[in-house]
């Protein structure tokens, strides 16, 4: 073997171990991503679970929460954790009308629900939208709302669980789009 056979193979397998490098650091950067998202489905699905259970003594349990607005919540509330109690304020009564005041600003700031706003916002486009657009629309819409980025996605993602709407993965961005009704 040569000397300039020998230097020619060596930059072979210097340029072929540079590849295989650059590849591995690729994929490497791939499976972060991948465990990156996985932990936030994973986190997203311990909050499902959880809101399952909360809501798991209810009498009709094809009913939910938001459906109960208007109702008394007696029942339910004795059942609470003590957790979620601690952080609720007690009803102050008004002197001139007999009301709560939590009750007299719930009656002036009926707000509509967040996935209701965002399915709105869906039924406008025909393409995919990603979480970003929607919240960004959002803010420009109804200044008054201002859910962080992460709430936006889980909304969307209950949405996507009751399906009201599509999730659509390309790359590494996930975009979402409304469930249009058959046309039957």
């Amino acid at each position: 073997m040569t000397s300039e056979s020998a230097a020619t193979l060596r930059t072979r397998y210097v340029a072929q171990a540079a590849s295989d490098l650059e590849e591995n650091r690729r994929r490497q950067q791939e499976l972060a991503e991948r465990i990156t998202v996985l932990k936030q489905e994973e986190a997203l699905l311990a909050d499902i679970l959880n809101l399952a259970e909360r809501y798991e003594n209810f009498a009709d349990a094809s009913r939910l929460p938001e459906q109960l607005q208007d109702e008394p919540v007696a029942a339910e509330a004795e059942q609470a954790p003590a957790k979620a109690a601690s952080r609720r304020t007690a009803p102050v009564k008004t002197a001139a009308s007999g009301k709560t005041a939590k009750a007299g600003a719930k009656e002036k700031s009926r707000q509509p629900l967040l996935g209701d706003l965002l399915v709105d916002l869906l039924a406008k486009y025909d393409e995919p939208r990603l979480a970003k657009e929607l919240r960004d629309e959002l803010l420009g819409k109804h200044p008054d709302r201002n859910p962080t980025p992460q709430v936006v996605r889980n909304t969307l993602e209950s949405l996507v669980a009751k399906g009201r709407i599509r999730r659509h993965k390309q790359q590494r961005s996930v975009m979402y789009t409304l469930v249009k009704p058959d046309s039957d």
